[in-house]
């Protein structure tokens, strides 16, 4: 692995945040070779709106502040910040599907990608249900979202789906999996010889004893002790409510939530700058921001570029330590 690897960087939605926050990157050293899937007159106007200097080289090349390695994908409209324009999303699509065969072919050594706007796409109907799944689905891998912050993770045993779905969906071969996933990586990736994951329970107080729900019972006990008797370090199934305080989390490096709204709302609390979003389960790196695509911040030149920062920092150092299959 390279001292410095090449990084493939997808700025997402032309109308939202994406582009600005890469013209904010380029003007410091991020430590790798960073090439971005874009339109260049898209970043190009962006530079322009921040009266930041920008200039386009060629995908793969070095940079030095004020420049960016450009691999070109033409959008059909013009880019209006903070305006959502469905029919620039194919070449979204496009950007993200080139930079995962990257990856997979050994082009880039890692992705970062920016805020999607998944109604923009889907208005242009384009099938998306977000970027996590359609990187499973072109590696032919099952995967797991975790986002974490320099103090928290937390994995997802389900993502994007509506509320009342997610009971049907917590099944113990998805469970087992999600477990496997999170605990593969932490060791492979991560560095953590033997992995602490603390299991929320699907139900308030973690169903209690089955008055208020059996899937603990049913589903996650059994999945559990059977990893537990493979020499998994799993805790729980812990009551959602209490299992983010400081004393249940020091046990734990990391959370493995069953729903998306179970455990995000309580790392974006504890860290929404530096927190980011990390595929585990893929066969390179893949960190993306943990935000939307803040149309109402497009343009006005207030957006902050951390996560984006802090998403090329991690995707860099799994890189390095040479994580990519």
């Amino acid at each position: 692995m390279a001292v410095r690897p090449h990084l493939a960087l997808v700025p997402g939605e032309p109308g939202g945040i994406g582009p600005e926050l890469c013209v904010r990157i380029a003007q410091r050293d991020h430590g790798c070779r960073l090439t971005v899937l874009a339109d260049p007159e898209h970043l190009l106007a962006a530079a322009r709106a921040l009266e930041l200097p920008l200039r386009c080289k060629s995908a793969g090349e070095e940079c030095v502040a004020g420049e960016l390695a450009v691999l070109p994908f033409p959008a059909p409209m013009p880019m209006r910040p903070g305006h959502l324009e469905p029919l620039n999303s194919a070449q979204v699509i496009a950007a993200l599907q080139r930079a995962g065969l990257g990856c997979l072919e050994g082009e880039f050594d890692g992705m970062v990608t920016g805020p999607v706007h998944k109604a923009a796409i889907n208005a242009a109907g384009i099938t998306y249900v977000g970027t996590t799944e359609l990187l499973a689905e072109q590696a032919g891998v099952p995967v797991v979202m975790m986002l974490a912050t320099e103090s928290l993770r937390v994995a997802l045993v389900t993502t994007h789906l509506p509320l009342r779905e997610v009971p049907d969906a917590i099944t113990p071969a998805l469970l087992e999996r999600t477990l496997r996933i999170t605990h593969d990586d932490l060791r492979r990736r991560f560095g953590l010889a033997q992995p602490r994951l603390g299991v929320l329970g699907l139900n308030p107080h973690a169903g209690e004893d089955g008055v208020l729900g059996r899937e603990e019972i049913d589903i996650m006990i059994p999945v559990m002790e059977k990893l537990r008797a493979e020499g998994f370090h799993l805790q729980g199934p812990l009551p959602a409510d209490t299992a983010f305080l400081p004393a249940r989390l020091s046990q734990c490096d990391a959370i493995v939530a069953m729903y998306h709204d179970q455990g995000l709302p309580v790392l974006k609390f504890s860290g929404f700058e530096n927190a980011i979003n990390t595929t585990l389960g893929l066969p390179y790196p893949r960190v993306a921001v943990d935000h939307g695509t803040a149309l109402d911040l497009a343009g006005t030149g207030r957006a902050s570029d951390e996560s984006l920062w802090q998403a090329i920092g991690l995707c860099r150092k799994l890189a390095i330590q040479g994580c990519v299959a």
